[in-house]
């Protein structure tokens, strides 16, 4: 040890039999220990040397249990312990690979476990306890920022010691026995710390210390699995039972084939006369039979590879090792930590799950803390489906927003484990959290299927079609399959994949069957492509291409050229030589430039030809490609003369009407990738179909390998995964693969092979199909070599050839001999020229028509290039935008930002020419624009004035026409042409059948088919979007959403839906919405003059059906008077309204529609109806006209809250309108029946 830490660590005291002595310089001792640490080096020397001296044992924890009344030595002591007891992990920063720094490594973790049997005591925990109760029971006046600081420190100490890994090959433990980390939870329970734990997770004031108790009950529970610790104390459960019974049984059946094995055997005694035997069929090294030099019994066993070394697999190639080991701890530490279970969740799991998610969402919290999150919902939520089902106490969640979470999660960990190859490792074992959490979520939605309760199955229900119909979520395993790498992921991972995927598949499949027919969203990414526009001349062909006619035209472009060479007013300020928004890095768009000299001169422009050679002089000076900067007019003149009959190498276009493949259109034209979202009918079989390729079937034969050791429920998975590709897809032969086959063997020769019935049934199924095939195509067996994909699968069962009769002319032409002789000599002639790409030349050189993949393709193919990456292009994907010109764009749109085409402006006057998509991007970027609307072309249109509206159907028809025209004019710009004809299409149909019946005969008819209680809601529908355009100042696009079956039909009705056309409701956008919407355009006025359109109709058969009126009713035109001696009615008084009286306020509103402040305003003099209740009758009428309840048009009796304008997918923990201050409904009255809808948003006009 260290001359200066020796001393140090002597002056801190001694140990005198129990009693331990501290010295003077104790306090001072203790911080120049700390100051130490703070200076150690990279092989962390001063900790290595403090763990061989066991300070910890030897010194501080004595201090800590006999001098706590000290406190700045106690402060100082527990500070000192946090840095000794930090994570072995953490000190280096990551697992050492040099070989001397692992050693340290491993040193420093030894340390950390003798420190983690010491502190295994009930005294230590029992002071640690007090100080923590003592310092929680001061108040947030009382509590100093040092009290803080020391609550954390406690936290971080237990949290250390907690998360010191066992050491398996020191303790030697097996289950049921107290390891150390057993008698450390032993010991915090008698301290009465896990009681303070609860404390801190349940109680609102402490929200800070969350991430803490959190990260400490991940490390309580770390070893123990949630399904044996709920049936702790219980007895075995039946299930348990029967698993120890099958294994005792497959055990005894191996042990009775191996007697039988060994009494067939001859004695061990050598024998001179075995005799050796000649094996017919296997050949030996050479082309000879075999000969076998050992008895017939032992031929069984013989295989190629006995006495061979083992192939060493390196380091690098070798499966990914099982880091979580499971075992079951002592019965009372199991006990106690079932309660602390059970009290968490009653108490403290809905809690403290929503404020650490709200650190997470936030930014609060460390990197990578949402690992102790997904841990705690897969853990809790297991124990809880595994003892007493109760979704309430798990209801934080159990949401839809907590599966988007996990997913968000699982895929971003996926994506960071193919790019950081590094830490791959690392990142799939946090996928694998992932992947857990998700599938206890999964098992939990499950499990309410079948709940008793028939809200807990409404909101399943909820969930599931949510779930199930976002593309993201059932895309999810199909990726994690195919990037299974055995490397990274542990066989643990697959065997969790391969269950959560039999779940997911088994929950769809229900619910397809369930509901009949199933839509769902989708999505796909189509392709618009802008070619690249040459010159006009230049695209024509008619330009000079002979010598004689360039001799001939040259003269005259000398002249000219000459004349503007001596011109000093000539300015290149505006001709750009390179392109900007071009892929290719400007310092490779030389060859281009010089081209584009060439095209002016061909063409004649001999003016834009010299400022282009000047131009591209200042931007490529090196080498003088362009010439000198001090070149003379006359010098310049001959340099244009040369590029003008020079022979230089040019791109060709793809030919009219070849039929080009992905790869080569992205290489020659710019592409916008657009993400379309649409609905279709989900079809299971067709999902399936997404399973059946070579990287599933491949990932699920590598988990059948280890059949012995996979649970009863794992093989099951597998089993009907590979059941379903073979029986319901009829696609046996993508399981005919020697591997598979070899596993086959394996289970069948197995002398325990009657404990896995269903694997032996489905092997011999497989095998009798492949044999069955075989006997028609005896290339079959030569097919059990390779993995197959859906297309060769065809071929074997339907005879090969058959794909390429099935499919078109999409195949490449075949190459003759002449053409390979062609390519060769060509590839072999213009490989070394340098400046120019080989692969242009040849295709300018071939006499047939090929793509530049074709030609690549066959070059590998001949063996004359090695691999396709020779030949790539180089290039970025991304043009960065330098200063000046961010700074003029900010400029252009400063300018022209008050005009109706802001884009069109700034992409006319930009210098640096850019696609719009780019320019619309930075704009975003820069915070310029707020949203992409701002910036298209806004139309001028003036609403004519009210007066001037000859009647009310002609002016509601112009306002929907204008709304197609401007709607039509946004599309053109923002979809491909074939859409913008499909709207085109659409809106003129919908123009045409809104003139086929005025409002007024459309809602007369309505009204005598029996859609009153629709009209009605749609009235509500429009005040009610009148009323918020009027509050806010602005106005956007709202939904009509039926809540009730009732309103559904009439939205599916004809009749209902010409109506809406006439009153100027938009239809739904096809494939991108759901709703008929309220234009955005319509003004508040409009809106009620819609209404009152409809009321009408209503007012009429009033007027024919009158209704008897009490003493104190009034007729709907009357204003209601209430002098001093006017009798008022008992309804009056309390504030209510009859029915009739109800009745009249609705059409004496919907006939006048006055300004709402001043008709809320009298109604309320009146002592009719609050403005509260009047806009919460509103909405509750818009959800079912039919009922609604008498309390609501109370005055006096509770606020009722206004309903949000913004409705977003409803989840199973959102209750059906259910707030705190809702009551139950009187007995006799109308109850409101709502039902439910998965996918309700409110999208801007435009989007």
């Amino acid at each position: 040890m260290n001359c200066e830490l020796l001393a140090t660590c002597s002056a801190l005291g001694y140990l005198e039999g129990d009693t331990y002595h501290k010295e003077p310089d104790c306090l001072e001792s203790v911080k120049d220990l700390i100051r130490y640490l703070r200076h150690e080096d990279d092989t962390r020397d001063v900790r290595r040397q403090l763990g061989a001296a066991q300070i910890l044992q030897s010194d501080l924890l004595p201090i800590l249990v006999q001098h706590r009344q000290d406190k700045p030595l106690f402060d100082a002591v527990i500070r000192l312990m946090v840095n000794l007891t930090q994570p072995a992990l953490l000190c280096f920063g990551t697992v050492p690979k040099e070989p001397s720094v692992h050693h340290h490594f491993l040193q420093v973790l030894t340390y950390l476990q003798a420190y983690k049997e010491a502190f295994a005591s009930e005294k230590v925990f029992g002071v640690l306890s007090e100080t923590l109760y003592e310092l929680l029971q001061l108040g947030w006046e009382e509590r100093q920022e040092e009290h803080n600081l020391l609550i954390e420190r406690i936290l971080l100490l237990v949290r250390n010691i907690l998360h010191v890994p066992a050491d398996l090959d020191h303790e030697k433990r097996i289950d049921d026995d107290a390891s150390v980390h057993d008698q450390l939870l032993w010991a915090i329970h008698l301290s009465g710390l896990d009681d303070l734990l609860l404390f801190l997770a349940s109680s609102s004031a402490e929200q800070q210390w969350s991430l803490h108790v959190l990260e400490i009950v991940s490390l309580m529970f770390r070893d123990q699995n949630p399904e044996q610790l709920a049936g702790a104390g219980q007895g075995r459960p039946a299930q348990e039972r029967s698993a120890d019974v099958a294994e005792l049984e497959e055990l005894r059946q191996r042990e009775i084939a191996e007697r039988k094995t060994r009494a067939l055997q001859r004695g061990n005694r050598h024998s001179r006369f075995g005799g050796s035997y000649i094996v017919q069929g296997l050949k030996s090294i050479g082309e000879r039979d075999l000969i076998f030099h050992k008895g017939l019994h032992n031929l069984q066993n013989y295989s190629s590879d006995l006495g061979k070394q083992p192939r060493r697999v390196p380091k690098r190639r070798q499966a990914a090792r099982e880091l979580s080991v499971q075992r079951r701890s002592a019965r009372n530490v199991r006990l106690f930590l079932r309660d602390f279970c059970s009290e968490f969740l009653e108490n403290c799991y809905n809690r403290l799950m929503g404020a650490v998610k709200d650190h997470l969402l936030r930014e609060r919290a460390q990197q990578h803390d949402e690992t102790y999150y997904m841990w705690a919902l897969a853990f809790f939520m297991a124990f809880n489906r595994a003892a007493s089902f109760r979704p309430g106490l798990v209801s934080e969640t159990l949401s839809v927003r907590a599966f988007h979470f996990i997913e968000q999660n699982l895929t971003n960990y996926y994506e960071m484990m193919l790019t950081d190859r590094k830490e791959a490792a690392s990142w799939a074992r946090r996928m694998h959290l992932a992947l857990k959490a998700y599938q206890e979520l999964l098992a939990t939605v499950n499990e309410m299927d079948v709940s008793p309760d028939e809200a807990v199955r409404d909101s399943s229900r909820i969930i599931k079609n949510n779930i199930f119909y976002v593309m993201e979520y059932r895309e999810l395993f199909l990726a994690l399959f195919r990037k299974f790498d055995e490397r990274y992921q542990p066989r643990s991972f697959l065997r969790d994949l391969v269950e959560t995927t039999h779940l997911f598949l088994k929950m769809l499949e229900r619910f397809c069957r369930s509901r009949g027919s199933l839509v769902v969203q989708n999505k796909r990414k189509k392709k618009r492509k802008k070619k690249k526009v040459l010159d006009q001349a230049v695209a024509s062909g008619n330009l000079p291409s002979s010598p004689e006619e360039l001799e001939a035209m040259w003269p005259a472009l000398a002249e000219q050229l000459q004349q503007y060479a001596q011109d000093p007013k000539l300015s290149v300020d505006s001709v750009v030589p390179f392109d900007a928004a071009s892929e290719v890095p400007v310092e490779e768009q030389r060859a281009e430039a010089m081209v584009r000299i060439q095209d002016c001169l061909l063409a004649g422009q001999a003016l834009q030809g010299l400022a282009l050679l000047r131009s591209a002089r200042e931007v490529w000076p090196e080498g003088d490609v362009f010439g000198s900067p001090d070149i003379s007019p006359e010098e310049e003149v001959q340099l244009l003369n040369q590029i003008f009959s020079a022979q230089l190498p040019r791109q060709q276009g793809p030919a009219e009407g070849e039929a080009e493949e992905e790869e080569e259109e992205e290489e020659e034209e710019e592409e916008l990738q657009v993400v379309q979202v649409s609905e279709k009918e989900f079809n299971f079989l067709d999902y399936l179909k997404r399973f059946a390729c070579s990287t599933v079937v491949r990932a699920y034969v590598l988990l059948l390998r280890s059949y012995r050791q996979n649970s009863a429920h794992t093989n099951h998975c597998v089993v009907k995964m590979l059941h379903r590709l073979a029986h319901d897809l009829k696609m046996e032969a993508l399981l005919f693969q020697l591997s598979l086959f070899c596993q086959f063997n394996r289970l069948l020769s197995d002398p325990a092979a009657g404990a896995y019935k269903e694997l032996v049934t489905f092997a011999k199924y497989i095998l009798g199909k492949f044999f069955a095939l075989a006997t028609v195509n005896q290339k079959a067996f030569v097919e059990l070599l390779f993995w197959k994909n859906t297309a060769v699968v065809r071929e074997m069962t339907e005879g090969y050839g058959s794909l390429d009769s099935g499919s078109s002319g999409r195949r490449a032409p075949v190459w003759s001999s002449d053409e390979e002789a062609q390519l060769r000599e060509l590839y072999l002639t213009h490989k070394d020229v340098e400046g120019q790409d080989v692969i242009e030349t040849i295709l300018s050189h071939l006499k047939t028509p090929r793509t530049r993949k074709q030609v690549i393709h066959h070059l590998v193919r001949l063996g004359l290039a090695g691999s396709i990456k020779d030949f790539q292009r180089k290039g970025t994907q991304i043009v960065l935008w330098t200063e000046d010109q961010e700074l003029e764009l900010q400029r252009l749109f400063e300018e022209f930002k008050d005009s109706d085409d802001v884009l069109g402006h700034i992409m006319k006057n930009i210098t640096a020419k850019r696609s719009r998509a780019r320019i619309v991007d930075k704009l975003l970027a820069l915070g310029l624009a707020t949203e992409r609307r701002e910036l298209y072309k806004k139309r001028k249109r003036s609403a004519p004035p009210p007066s001037s509206m000859p009647n009310e159907e002609e002016s509601l028809k112009d306002f929907w026409q204008e709304d197609l025209e401007e709607e039509e004019e946004n599309l053109s710009e923002e979809e491909s042409e074939e859409e913008a004809e499909k709207k085109e299409g659409l809106g003129v149909e919908q123009a045409r059948a809104s003139s086929f019946l005025s409002a007024a005969n459309l809602g007369h008819s309505l009204h005598q088919e029996g859609f009153s209680a629709p009209l009605l809601w749609l009235q509500n529908c429009l005040i009610r979007a009148a009323d918020d355009r009027e509050e806010d100042g602005c106005s956007q696009a709202v939904p009509l959403v039926p809540l009730t079956e009732e309103n559904e039909e009439a939205m599916e009705n004809e009749q209902f839906q010409k109506l809406l056309h006439k009153l100027g409701i938009r239809p739904p956008n096809s494939g991108q919405e759901t709703f008929w919407r309220i234009p955005a355009k319509l003004s508040s006025t409009q809106l009620r003059r819609v209404a009152a359109a409809l009321s009408q109709q209503e007012e009429e058969e009033e007027e024919l059906q009158p209704e008897p009126r009490g003493p104190g009713a009034q007729s709907p035109g009357e204003e209601p008077e209430h002098g001093a001696g006017a009798p008022r009615s008992p309804e009056k008084d309390a504030g209510l309204l009859s029915p009739e009286g109800e009745e009249q306020l609705r059409a004496s509103l919907l006939s006048t529609s006055p300004p709402r402040p001043r008709f809320a305003r009298r109604l309320h003099e009146a002592g009719r109806v609050s403005v509260e209740g009047r806009r919460e009758r509103s909405r509750l009428s818009s959800l079912s006209p039919t009922c609604v309840p008498p309390a609501v048009a109370a005055q006096g009796k509770g606020q009722c809250t206004a309903a949000p304008r913004k409705r977003h997918v409803l989840d199973s923990d959102e209750e059906d309108g259910e707030g705190p201050g809702s009551k139950a409904p009187e007995p006799g009255a109308p109850v409101l029946h709502k039902k439910k809808r998965l996918q309700i948003e409110d999208e801007d006009e435009d989007d």
